[in-house]
């Protein structure tokens, strides 16, 4: 292919053979009225990329019709250099496939778009172009469109935020003691064979127990009498005082001896909602009917009259559901000091695992000192009692050590996810850059990280515009990245707000970088890099901060 340049080039091309170094100066002479600009005029990373549209502008007389001309676009960084798409151009007689550009002088806007490595924070975009002409190439001086390059989404967390589950182990145990008396239809006399029963003697056994054991506290007792729901209402509230009366002698007999105190009495009457829920329980034929009559009807005399009108039923009731419910019940409350951290790890330490239950070995996991040990704590909760709670904590665990398939794994295994498993199962799809399935995840969830979560997938997507949307009434670094990059720093403060971390520190010193209060982004700057020194190492790379070297 024969390469020709323009008249205007021709003069200079002539004396290559005689003055390299001339030739050069002729060659920067031909460009000198061309005109290139850029936007962005500072580069900036969206989505993982690094787009640019360059424009050049060529004066009339400037590219000869048998010239071509290569032109290399180049991000030059710490570290390296990447090059983008080699563009070709041609003049008006050139008989190729490259893009013409008229002798006349026209205009040429190209699209470009580099991948980010890290290093690009301090980058430069130059464009080096060789001029084709016959059987020779001459090279033009390398020029910089584009200085920096804006790396504030990276503020947005692109890992997911989540939250680990708590073990539901309680420094005080709130237990409950309770023995029972029952009574003769239409009576309030405690026979003595009560004194005798399982439920009795079980009572009085547990409260000499616990006055002796030094880690439980008795509170306090609640005596409670009731009738069954038969004899009209008067009748059975006059009688379920009376009860109460004896109830509370029973008690006083049972408890002598035994430093106790804090008794309350009350009568109940009538127990509807007892004999609701023995009726639900029992095996009675017919007594989603007796359930239906109960609802219908609130009037106590006219519940048990239309179960008396069942009376075929009524008499089942009468021999299999009132007797339970002719009754006083004694509950005393007491509080169990649960073991300490120390005294749990000497436990394990001593006896094994076997005697724990599920928060017992669930808190071990939050006391051990290896995510190894956490591990096979957690899957000792799952193959003991079937934890879903240790299912997703041990998911978050893999979640924070990259291992992301594992830990979708087991949040797959959970039955019933509730909103943690669904933003966490979001996390997972938003790292596999599923976009469609992180979003679905994080809209069922609703819960605040989810909020936070989709407003980074939508900035990692680079839609800025959709970020700031679901921005709204989110707080968190996330929420005031999709702010700052939407040029919206009031609405990015605000998004800081109570919000106490490094990241927050840091974004804060943008909005105070962009707002030229060059003094409050330094304080904002030293207190997140105190707080985290790789922020640091950022921030001298960062062109967000380039007023600050000044």
């Amino acid at each position: 292919m024969k390469r020709i340049l323009s008249l205007a080039a021709l003069s200079a091309l002539l004396l290559l053979g005689t003055s390299c170094a001339k030739s050069r100066i002729e060659q920067m002479q031909m460009a000198k009225d061309v005109v290139i600009s850029c936007s962005p005029e500072i580069l900036e990373i969206k989505a993982g990329k690094i787009p640019a549209t360059v424009t050049v502008e060529c004066p009339k007389g400037y590219f000869h019709p048998q010239a071509t001309m290569d032109v290399l676009p180049v991000l030059v960084y710490e570290g390296g250099e990447s090059a983008g798409r080699l563009l070709q151009y041609q003049g008006d007689k050139v008989k190729d496939n490259y893009k013409p550009v008229s002798s006349k002088g026209d205009k040429i806007t190209e699209r470009l778009e580099f991948k980010y490595v890290p290093g690009c924070e301090k980058a430069r975009l130059e464009l080096r172009a060789t001029v084709h002409y016959k059987d020779k190439s001459y090279p033009i001086d390398p020029v910089k469109v584009a200085d920096g390059c804006i790396a504030t989404y990276q503020l947005a967390n692109p890992s997911g935020i989540y939250v680990v589950k708590p073990d539901g182990y309680e420094p005080i145990l709130y237990r409950t003691t309770e023995g029972r008396i029952l009574y003769d239809v239409g009576s309030d006399k405690v026979n003595q064979d009560q004194f005798e029963t399982n439920s009795m003697v079980n009572y009085k056994n547990s409260l000499e127990y616990l006055q002796t054991d030094e880690r439980t506290t008795i509170k306090d007792t609640k005596i409670v009498a009731y009738t069954s729901p038969e004899g009209g209402k008067d009748y059975n509230e006059s009688l379920s005082d009376k009860r109460a009366g004896t109830a509370q002698k029973a008690w006083d007999k049972v408890a002598s001896g035994l430093e106790l105190s804090g008794v309350e009495v009350e009568s109940m009457g009538q127990d509807w909602e007892g004999f609701r829920e023995a009726v639900a329980k029992s095996n009675i034929q017919d007594k989603d009917l007796i359930l239906r009559v109960l609802s219908m009807y609130s009037d106590p005399a006219v519940r048990e009259s239309e179960i008396r009108n069942l009376s075929a039923i009524y008499e089942e009731i009468n021999k299999r559901v009132f007797p339970e419910l002719r009754r006083a019940r004694l509950v005393t409350s007491t509080e169990w000091r649960n073991y300490d951290d120390q005294e749990l790890l000497e436990r394990a330490e001593k006896n094994g695992l076997d005697r724990f239950d599920e928060p017992s070995i669930l808190h071990l996991a939050t006391l051990a000192d290896t995510p190894e040990s956490k591990e096979s704590l957690y899957k000792l909760a799952i193959e003991k009692f079937n934890s879903d709670t240790a299912r997703y904590n041990l998911a978050m665990l893999y979640l924070d050590q990259g291992r992301t398939s594992l830990g979708g794994a087991y949040l797959s295994k959970i039955k019933e996810p509730d909103a943690d498993v669904l933003n966490a199962t979001g996390v997972v799809a938003m790292r596999n850059e599923d976009w469609k399935d992180a979003d679905m995840c994080f809209w069922k969830s609703g819960n605040d990280e989810a909020a936070q979560n989709r407003v980074a997938m939508d900035i990692l997507r680079g839609d800025y515009e959709l970020a700031a949307k679901d921005a709204e009434g989110v707080k968190g670094v996330n929420a005031a990245t999709a702010y700052i990059l939407g040029g919206n720093l009031d609405k990015a403060s605000a998004a800081l707000e109570g919000i106490d971390c490094a990241r927050a520190d840091y974004a804060r010193a943008v909005i105070a970088a962009r707002k030229g209060q060059t003094a409050e982004a330094r304080r904002l700057l030293d207190a997140a890099t105190a707080s985290d020194p790789a922020l640091g190492e950022r921030a001298a790379r960062d062109i967000e901060f380039a007023a600050l070297a000044n």
